[in-house]
């Protein structure tokens, strides 16, 4: 690695944007899992921040993965590989256990972990032309690592998941988003630009509702329906105490936009 930063992180207007510094192929060093973890944690505990956009620098690649020879040389001085891929595992499992919306944007090479951060986002945008996305562990003779397994299969289904993982595919982004791997495909030229719009948009909901909505739908996904019904139940008793609530239905009946203060 060089000298650069490796996590450039920039926060306006409650949107927190982490950019991943290390053009073109922006891979996921040491270095930059380590920042990430840092600025993740900052981000929960922080109020002002209501949204998180991952990244990368450039518009060639979003990320090729692990930086493979980083990994074979450096992985015993961090407590072996187990220790290198349990950080992993941990960095993405807060993000998608955030309370706050997560963005990724997906362009050019998407591969590995530059596929397994993104599924741990909640929002994934994709470029409409030169992206390449998929899970190949397998042309390396291995399996994901990062939950890329579990979180394809509940992303797009068993049948997709098994088509993209077993025969290495790198799919583009109108075929994600034609299997649900993504939301929304932009034109490489205004993907950024698409992903901090929807940003703003998540950013003016009201927060405690926003986080109401991801314990019921992320948190609470695969509970029971009677324990998934409990938490939507408490969700609702937390919104009904808040300003925001009131505000949003005094703009109902006033025929306007709601300011939501996130109080």
């Amino acid at each position: 690695m060089s000298e650069t930063m490796p996590l450039l992180v920039e926060k306006d207007q409650g949107i927190l944007t982490l950019t991943n510094n290390d053009a073109p192929i922006n891979r996921m060093s040491f270095e930059y899992m380590d920042a990430l973890e840092e600025a993740v944690e900052q981000a929960a505990q922080d109020p002002e921040v209501r949204v998180l956009v991952l990244t990368a620098a450039g518009q060639k690649d979003f990320s090729v993965g692990m930086d493979l020879k980083q990994l074979q040389s450096g992985a015993e001085a961090r407590g072996g590989s187990e220790a290198v891929f349990d950080q992993r595992l941990r960095v993405l499992r807060r993000i998608e256990s955030m309370e706050k919306p997560s963005i990724a944007t997906l362009f050019g090479y998407c591969l590995g972990g530059g596929l397994e951060l993104p599924l741990a986002c909640h929002f994934r945008l994709a470029a409409a032309e030169g992206a390449k996305i998929g899970l190949p562990e397998l042309d390396l003779g291995s399996v994901p690592a990062w939950g890329g397994t579990a979180r394809l299969t509940r992303c797009v289904g068993r049948d997709a998941a098994l088509d993209l993982i077993l025969r290495a595919k790198k799919i583009d982004g109108p075929t994600a988003l034609r299997i649900g791997l993504v939301q929304e495909v932009h034109p490489l030229a205004e993907l950024k630009q698409a992903a901090q719009a929807l940003a703003r948009e998540l950013a003016a909901m009201p927060p405690v509702a926003v986080a109401g909505v991801l314990r019921c739908v992320v948190g609470a996904g695969s509970a029971s329906l009677d324990e998934a019904l409990s938490v939507e139940r408490e969700a609702v008793l937390r919104c009904g105490r808040t300003r925001d609530q009131i505000e949003g239905m005094r703009a109902f009946m006033e025929k306007r936009r709601p300011i939501f203060t996130g109080e």
